[in-house]
Formats: structure tokens, C-alpha cells, sequence
């Protein structure tokens, strides 16, 4: 019935009706001595759809003690929306208040139309910059003077479910993100064996060859209508669909605009626990045959599902998509497929070690894998260490799981934090956290000599248990003297421990150096709360728009006036002589017999830290692999000298000369014992203060050959 009332809509020649629309509005607000002036965006979705250009003036003299009421334009792609906007003056200082929209006039397509938005949610106020914003949204009726126009679905990506990343797999699972892709308004969810290709309402998801050809309708798992007309869809992709380059649509009532996308043989990835793509990964510890625990931080039970971290030697069941095509329905209830017992290579990476998978094959319902394996007796115990999972080569992103130190702890270890701290977080807990760093890196550059860039930047920032792995590394838990070996594998420029955190607003922040710095309230950059500025660039005489600031000794403050999550802040630092490394750095290591680093400068107490890396990438493209190792040394100016021994750089992997695809590097970094300081943290965040940091480090690097 639904379909044959939208084809009557669709197809009714200047029928008028009244249609339910949500409008928001976006806008940034102008002074003169004469008006207001926004200038934004207005977006309409529900029975009319559409988004494009707001724009309003508001005399002075029109403004009442307690409101603001002004002509409004809306410019639509098929013609315009005029009206009347009213609001309470107060809104543009106090931060909310309610409002209301009528709309008299319209023209194009929407000749005819009228409106009427009796309440909208409004917010507004003076932003960290000093930019006044207001902005509305609510939902209120127009009725249309002609023909109405169902919107056509929107897609505004296509990716696989365990990663959200774009490129599919035959058989995986994969969601579809846009407006108006399904027309109901709650959840509805299909199970195997009777997933449809076409919804009782309708929605088909069809990949279609870009060379040419029939389309194929994917598996509907479920619709999920959002707020504000958003849609997601998720569906299985038949494993018959071959390898190559697809548009794919999403037919309600019309078809909307085809997105690109590629199916691959593989492309294996990892579910995660909290469905981001990154952090803890679904993995199970098998702790007997008679329980699989969730790995989790801590030993105990959430919800009667018990959890522990896993440790040495301990086998593991982890789950994602994307194994590839299996023979078979896809469409079957508990489908049972064994991609190792078909020539397909499945191993498992954890914290670096390399160990081959003993099962790899559909985990009873369509579309999802698993990978059975055993923990190598020597894996790094920690509660970040990285797991990825390579078939036939194509290695998946990076995830973490737990790994306590041995069978009987009770929980895995991250530096600075008790087991009552990791079980906070196991329940739902956050750590909350700030850093932020003043940072010069020195390297020889062929065409223009010794270049030095100077920067500084950082954030406050919110995780939870399941991210632990965007946790800055701590080095202060390694022994000072001591040195620590980082084994890394992943695709290129996807190489750092997987982890995400929630990035809080601290308004404006600027930093003020001694004098010869040429740094007086230097305004960081903000981009989504976090906060960075290039301060100066050394040695790169008479290029045009560098700037001119310069690390030197000497005290530097960082202030912040205070932002919707974080308290304003007044933290500094003092920096001393930069290091001078004895003979400079070597640019050819013998990883079988180590070396030695002098230096002078600093102050005697200052940290020094000695960095390596050597690694190798095969492969081009997306395909392109990364395996490397890196080592941190860590000591104080005062020692003088240091001597990485040849225990740790035999652990490098041999980088030449004419090593392709080869990079070689050695870093030398000193600086003060960072400060801490503990703005507070707005009630909405938790509450109470955020440990943070303000730390320097000066550094010189060149590139090494290790042979």
C-alpha cells in the first residue's frame, strides 16, 4: 500500500498537501551599527528535503527588549523559502532559548508554498574566537502549493562493518550511511535464512558493474531510520559478486545517486566492542571449553558475561568480516565454510608476533568470520597490545586486546593506572587527560642544509576503556638508563596502535616565549579541540610566509581562557641549551655491535631520549605493507653519553643503502621533566580536574643506514 500511495504522490500533477519537515538552521552572526546579519545554512528533511543557503538581516530598530523578529531567505536547489524568523534577543548571549519560523512565500518549485514552525530549539552565544552563532532546529509543517516530491535517497558512504572503511570483500558485511535510504521510522531487522534482497517496504541496495551490466541486490540485515531524515542500512554482499569496480545505489520509492566503490577477494577486519572500527576488538579468551570469556581489562563479570584479560599461550577466538567469498548460501542460517582448508593464508599479528591461524571461516552466520589462534608464550602483556590479521597478505587495521602478565593476575597493565582504576573502566569509566608539547626537530635537508621546525601543539581529551590505545605512550615507566623495542606490521600510513578518544573544547589557547622567541600570545590553531601551530621554521631563509618563531632557553607559557568542557589555565615550562651530540650522529649503524652517543648542554636533570627505526614496505598502493622496529633509549643530559647495546639494535630489521623501499632514521630528544597542571573539567564531562602536561622537547635526527 505504501508503495502504490508514493507512486500516486509521485506522479499527481499540482495536488496540493501538508507535509511534517524538520528544519535546522546554522548560522554565524554579523554586527553592524545598523543590524544582525546571519549568514549560514538551513536544511529541511522529512516530507520536503533539501539543504542550501540561509541568509537574514536584522535592523537594530526592530529589536524589542526581549525579541528579534526579521525576514528570512532560504535558497534551495529548485527555488526559495521566504519567511519571518523570531527569537530572544537573549539567546545571542545566554547560550539557548526557544523560537519560531513561519514561511510566506516561496518561489521555483516551491511556488506556492507556505509554512509554519511554531517551535524551534535554539542556541546561540559569543564563541571562543569572539564570532557570535545561533542556530535552530525543530519540526513544523509546510503545505505545498503544487506537486509533492518524495526526496531521493542520499548516499553518503558505503563501508565494510568491523573497520567503517570504504572497499568490500565478496560476503561481507557492510553498512550504507545517507538521507532518506528507508521510509519507516523505526528499526526493522531481517534474519538468515530470510534476509530479502528487496524490504517489505521496498529498499533494495544494488552494486552494479561501472563496465556494464546487470546489478545484483545485496542481503538486507536492517533498516535504521536516524534523526533528521538520516538513514543507515546494513546488508551482506553475495559472495557471487566478482572482484572490481561497482556503483552502488539505494532504491525508496526513487534510486538515488550511484557512490563507487571496489569489491576485493579480501578484506578482512576486525570487529570492535564499541563498533568504531577502532580500540578493543571482539575477542573471546577461551578459558576452558566451557567458557569464553570477552577480553576485557579485568577479571569479573558485566551484565552475567564474564571477562578477563587474556595472557602467554592462552588460545582466542576473534571475530570481524571480510574473510572473503565462500561457497554456499549466504543467505543460510549457520553457514560453515573453512578458508584455510580452501588455499587461503590466514596468520595472526599480535604485539608483533607473527602466529598461524588454526581455524579461519565463517562463525555461523553469513557474513561473519572467525579466526581461532593461539597466543605466542612470549607476547607483550599489556592493555594495548595491537592484534591485526593478514589473509593471503592483506593485513586488517589495527586493533588492541588485553594481555595480562600471566594466568593468575588479575588484570593486564597500563602504566600509571591501579587494577581498581581498570576495572572503573571496564564498567564504563573514562580517563580524562591533557598534553601538550613545544617540539623542535633538526634535519639535514640536501637542498636547503640544517632546517629546524619549530611547533607546539596537543589537546585535552576523554577515553574510555575501550580506547586505550590513543593513549599518548608513556616512556616514564621505562627505567631511566634502559632502553624498550617497539615491533610495528600494518598498511601504509596505518601503522600506530588503533585507538580514538573525544576531543575537548579549551576555547583559545596561546603561548608567550622569552624574549628572542619572537613568541607574544600566539594564538594555536583549533581544528575539532585539538590544537596545534607551526611556530617557525629555521633555515629556510627567503621563503616567503614562514614564520618567525624560534625555540630558544628560556620560560614559555601556555594559557587558556577556558572552553565548554575545560577551565581557563595558566601552565609554563623552562627549556635549557639545547644538547650538542658529540661528533654528530652516525649515519651507518652495525646493528651487531651497537653504539655510542656523547653529548653536552641541558640541564644536567633534563630527559634524553634515543630513538630508532628501521623498516622495509612490499607492496604498492592500498596493498602495501609495513613491517618495522623501533627502539627508545632513555637516560638524562647529565650522564653525558649513552651506548645502545648491540641487544637491542640487532633486533632491527637490515636496512642498506640499496635496500628498496627501505628507511632508516636515528633521533636524539632532550627536555625538562614536563609540568603538571589540573585545569577543571566541566560537570557535563564528570567533573572535578584533568591531569595534564606541558612538556619540550628539542631533537635532531638524520637518516640511518643499518646494516
Amino acid at each position: 500500500m505504501l508503495r502504490v500511495l508514493t507512486t500516486l504522490l509521485c506522479c499527481a500533477a499540482a495536488q496540493a498537501a501538508t507535509v511534517s519537515t524538520t528544519l535546522t538552521i546554522n548560522g554565524t552572526v554579523a554586527v553592524s551599527t545598523t543590524a544582525y546579519t546571519v549568514t549560514g545554512t538551513a536544511t529541511l528533511s522529512g516530507g520536503i528535503s533539501g539543504s542550501g543557503a540561509f541568509s537574514s538581516n536584522i535592523p537594530l530598530s526592530s529589536l524589542t527588549s526581549a525579541n528579534a523578529s526579521a525576514p528570512f531567505t532560504i535558497t534551495l536547489s529548485g527555488g526559495t523559502l521566504q519567511g519571518t524568523l523570531t527569537f530572544p534577543i537573549a539567546i545571542l548571549s545566554t547560550g539557548s532559548g526557544s523560537g519560531s519560523a513561519t514561511i510566506t512565500s516561496a518561489s521555483g518549485s516551491y511556488s506556492g508554498d507556505t509554512g509554519s514552525f511554531p517551535s524551534l530549539t535554539g542556541s546561540g552565544g559569543i564563541g571562543s574566537t569572539g564570532n557570535i552563532t545561533l542556530g535552530f532546529t525543530g519540526t513544523g509543517t509546510i503545505a505545498t502549493g503544487g506537486t509533492v516530491i518524495p526526496p531521493s535517497p542520499i548516499i553518503t558512504a558505503v563501508l565494510d562493518a568491523a573497520s567503517n572503511t570504504v572497499n568490500l570483500a565478496q560476503g561481507t558485511i557492510f553498512i550504507v550511511k545517507g538521507t532518506t535510504l528507508c521510509p519507516g521510522t523505526t528499526l526493522t531487522a531481517f534474519s538468515a535464512p530470510n534476509r530479502p534482497t528487496t524490504s517489505p517496504d521496498g529498499v533494495q541496495i544494488t552494486f552494479t558493474p561501472t563496465a556494464g551490466g546487470a546489478g545484483t541486490n545485496a542481503l538486507i540485515w536492517y533498516e535504521d531510520p536516524l534523526s533528521g531524515g538520516a538513514c543507515q542500512l546494513a546488508g551482506i554482499l553475495p559472495s557471487s559478486v566478482a572482484v572490481g569496480t561497482y556503483n552502488v545505489t539505494v532504491t525508496n520509492g526513487t534510486v538515488s545517486a550511484p557512490v563507487q566503490t571496489q569489491v576485493m577477494a579480501h578484506k578482512f577486519n576486525l570487529f570492535t566492542q564499541d563498533s568504531t572500527g577502532s580500540g578493543l576488538a571482539v575477542v573471546q579468551n577461551v578459558v576452558s571449553a566451557a567458557e569464553y570469556d570477552i577480553n576485557r581489562l579485568t577479571t569479573g563479570a558485566i551484565n552475567g558475561i564474564t571477562i578477563s584479560p587474556a595472557y602467554g599461550s592462552e588460545y582466542m577466538v576473534a571475530y570481524g568480516t571480510g574473510m572473503g567469498g565462500a561457497a554456499g548460501d549466504d543467505n543460510a542460517a549457520s553457514p560453515d565454510y573453512n578458508f584455510l582448508a580452501n588455499g587461503v593464508t590466514v596468520n595472526v599479528i599480535v604485539g608483533g608476533v607473527t602466529v598461524p591461524a588454526q581455524y579461519a571461516g565463517r562463525a555461523g552466520y553469513a557474513g561473519e568470520d572467525q579466526v581461532n589462534f593461539q597466543l605466542p608464550a612470549n607476547v607483550p602483556a599489556s592493555c594495548t597490545t595491537t592484534l591485526q590479521v593478514s589473509v593471503n597478505g592483506v593485513l586488517s587495521a589495527p586493533t588492541t586486546i588485553a594481555i595480562a602478565p600471566n594466568a593468575t593476575a588479575g588484570a593486564c597493565v597500563l602504566p600509571g593506572y591501579s587494577t581498581a582504576q581498570l576495572k572503573s573502566l571496564d564498567q564504563g569509566g573514562t580517563i580524562t587527560s591533557g598534553g601538550f608539547s613545544i617540539s623542535q626537530i633538526a634535519e639535514t635537508e640536501p637542498t636547503y642544509g640544517t632546517v629546524k621546525i619549530d611547533s607546539v601543539g596537543g589537546s585535552f581529551t576523554q577515553v574510555s576503556g575501550f580506547q586505550l590505545g590513543s593513549l599518548p605512550v608513556s616512556y616514564s615507566s621505562i627505567t631511566t638508563g634502559s632502553c624498550t623495542v617497539i615491533q610495528v606490521s600494518g598498511t601504509s600510513g596505518n601503522l600506530s596502535v588503533s585507538g580514538s578518544a573525544t576531543a575537548l573544547d579549551a576555547g583559545q589557547l596561546t603561548l608567550t616565549g622569552p624574549s628572542g622567541s619572537n613568541l607574544t600570545n600566539t594564538v594555536l590553531t583549533d581544528t575539532n579541540n585539538a590544537y596545534d601551530v607551526t611556530l617557525g621554521e629555521e633555515g629556510l631563509t627567503g621563503v616567503p610566509g614562514v614564520p618567525n618563531g624560534v625555540i630558544v632557553a628560556g620560560k614559555y607559557t601556555l594559557a587558556g581562557a577556558g572552553g565548554k568542557d575545560v577551565g581557563s589555565f595558566n601552565t609554563s615550562i623552562n627549556i635549557g641549551t639545547p644538547l650538542t651530540v658529540t661528533g654528530g650522529l652516525p649515519t651507518t649503524v652495525t646493528r651487531s655491535q651497537g653504539f655510542t652517543l656523547g653529548w653536552t648542554g641541558q640541564n644536567s636533570t633534563d630527559n634524553v631520549e634515543i630513538i630508532g627505526y628501521a623498516g622495509t614496505t612490499s607492496g604498492s598502493g592500498a596493498s602495501a605493507v609495513t613491517t618495522a622496529t623501533e627502539f627508545i633509549c632513555t637516560t638524562t643530559a647529565g650522564a653525558g653519553t649513552f651506548t645502545v647495546p648491540a641487544s637491542v639494535t640487532s633486533q632491527l630489521p637490515q636496512v642498506l643503502a640499496s635496500t628498496a623501499n627501505g628507511t632508516g632514521f636515528l633521533e636524539i630528544a632532550s627536555g625538562p621533566t614536563p609540568t603538571a597542571f589540573s585545569p577543571t573539567l566541566a560537570s557535563a564531562d564528570g567533573g572535578g580536574t584533568i591531569a595534564s602536561t606541558f612538556s619540550a622537547q628539542v631533537s635532531t635526527g638524520t637518516s640511518v643506514i643499518y646494516q
